[in-house]
């Protein structure tokens, strides 16, 4: 029985993390053909595609009334990008900064993640505190499509805050409903000539790659949940450690690629993106689902170790506008040491 569990487990990571890839690249590909911009798609389609994996996963356990188990997928997830993941990148090479990435994303960023833990301390996230996290998701998303290129230092943590409380995103949503009716004629003749241009291949390719998806969270959890079990080890702690590690393999191999290659804004930005993601989309929807519960005596321990690195990879974004290499060994070192405070959780 273990051997068949744990080869389910594998087979249903890699259904994860592959059909998250064609997902992302078809989706890509449609954005660009209705006419989205490369800057938009890499501040939203990115960020989200490499969090599909958690989102399936956690959504998945969710349906299982495994609370326990996204919670800790989230955590684990987050502490995963800020600590290993920026600090492989760092130690390849320093990763270049800019003053945007704080006084927007960092900032939202850090802000959604002492809500969630404020939220989460008690163990438990209701569907009122799930509904607020996935409200910040999308008024953070439609915020961004509001930026105009050359203005970003005018769209910084402030006027975020002023566009979420004032329901700026209401009149958002507002107007690209009416301009998209305002299109008349002329917007059918673009969707006619996008389908020409092969469209429904893009749209195929989206849906088995999200079959896949579905089908891999379900074999992923389920034999997740069947480990925690055998091995009586809390769901919270399994979410926080293993699944969480693997969920985490798509930032990884985009955020390392793209810091080889020079790109530290892409880098950090799928770093950031990702996070206020896992916290406002997955934590919402799954908590929408059901409420997210756990009894684990170490979750408030978990998530001041997730708040302090939230802390910290804002502090070194900030030093010299670049993360160097020392600054990625501390974060790796922490890193180590979130592992260590699992095992003897484990244990």
């Amino acid at each position: 029985m273990m051997p068949i569990k744990l080869l389910l487990f594998v087979a249903g990571l890699l259904l994860l993390v592959k059909g998250a890839d064609y997902f992302v690249k078809a989706a890509a590909s449609l954005a660009k053909k209705l006419g989205v911009s490369d800057f938009v798609i890499g501040l939203t389609l990115v960020a989200l595609g490499t969090s599909v994996p958690e989102l399936a996963s956690a959504l998945t356990a969710s349906f299982k009334k495994q609370g326990g188990l996204a919670l800790g997928t989230v955590i684990g997830a987050n502490v995963a990008n800020m600590l290993l993941i920026t600090g492989l990148a760092a130690a390849l090479t320093a990763v270049r900064t800019r003053r945007e990435m704080i006084g927007r994303d960092g900032y939202i960023m850090l802000g959604a993640t002492a809500l969630f833990c404020l939220f989460a301390w008690n163990g438990t996230i209701s569907r009122l505190e799930a509904a607020a996290m996935l409200l910040i998701y999308v008024a953070y998303t439609l915020f961004l499509f509001t930026a105009k290129a050359g203005l970003e230092g005018q769209y910084g943590f402030r006027s975020f805050l002023n566009y979420l409380f004032r329901f700026r995103y209401i009149l958002t949503i507002k107007h690209g409903v009416l301009a998209g009716l305002g299109r008349g004629q002329a917007g059918d003749r673009k969707i006619e000539r996008v389908f020409r241009e092969g469209v429904a291949k893009d749209l195929l390719v989206m849906l088995i790659a999200g079959a896949a998806i579905a089908f891999g969270a379900d074999l992923f959890i389920g034999a997740a949940v069947y480990f925690a079990g055998l091995l009586k080890v809390p769901p919270v702690l399994v979410g926080a450690s293993v699944v969480s590690l693997g969920t985490s393999l798509p930032e990884m191999s985009v955020t390392v690629s793209a810091a080889r290659k020079g790109f530290g804004n892409i880098a950090m930005g799928n770093v950031l993106g990702s996070c206020i993601t896992n916290i406002g989309l997955i934590i919402g929807a799954s908590g929408l689902v059901l409420p997210l519960k756990t009894s684990q005596a170490r979750l408030p321990l978990l998530l001041g170790f997730l708040l302090l690195a939230s802390v910290l990879l804002l502090v070194f974004i900030r030093s010299a506008w670049r993360i160097r290499r020392w600054e990625g060994a501390i974060l790796l070192t922490l890193y180590a040491a979130y592992v260590v405070l699992l095992y003897f959780g484990l244990n």
